[in-house]
């Protein structure tokens, strides 16, 4: 299942993917593979995302 809100929280702070990479440590083709629902993250990787977004881990990984 593609993770849209990860997408949309990505944009809404104005970082490529590749950035977003850069700050939570993992390749470009990590948070690609996350965002089209190819790759599910350790939760240390989703707590580092979420720190870098600035959202919690409910509202980029809850699934509804």
């Amino acid at each position: 299942m593609k993770n849209l809100k990860l997408k949309a929280a990505r944009a809404a702070k104005d970082l490529s993917q590749e950035q977003l990479a850069i700050q939570c440590n993992v390749s470009r083709q990590t948070i690609n593979a996350i965002e089209k629902g190819d790759y599910n993250p350790t939760i240390n990787l989703c707590i580092a995302i979420c720190k870098v977004l600035d959202k919690t881990l409910d509202e980029l990984f809850w699934e509804q």
